[in-house]
């Protein structure tokens, strides 16, 4: 059986990293999904456009909130209220890279 999972990246500094985390799990065999959520992408590398690539090609795909990245690097545009929507369909969501204070 195959689960629906929805990386959520809210820290810029791990969305190329949640990409490619996404993408293993599709090659597990799970229809992953990413969400650039508030932050800018920068230049993109050819290895991470075919990661983006090879994500939809697996039925997949990686959307952003910032319409900055439509623009830019052609992600489908998602509203919060579309993203809330798609999460009541995933089966696992992953905030990937939430960055933790160093208070203990």
């Amino acid at each position: 059986m195959s689960h629906k999972v929805c990386f959520m990246y809210p820290s810029e500094n791990y969305i190329l990293d949640g990409i490619r985390s996404a993408l293993g799990l599709s090659v597990e065999n799970m229809y992953s999904y990413g969400v650039v959520m508030y932050n800018e992408l920068g230049e993109l590398s050819d290895y991470d456009k075919e990661n983006i690539e090879w994500m939809r090609d697996m039925e997949g795909e990686v959307y952003t909130m910032n319409e900055a990245n439509v623009e830019k690097h052609g992600l489908p545009k998602i509203t919060l209220e579309e993203l809330g929507q798609k999460l009541r369909e995933m089966d696992v969501i992953i905030p990937y890279g939430i960055m933790r204070s160093d208070k203990t």
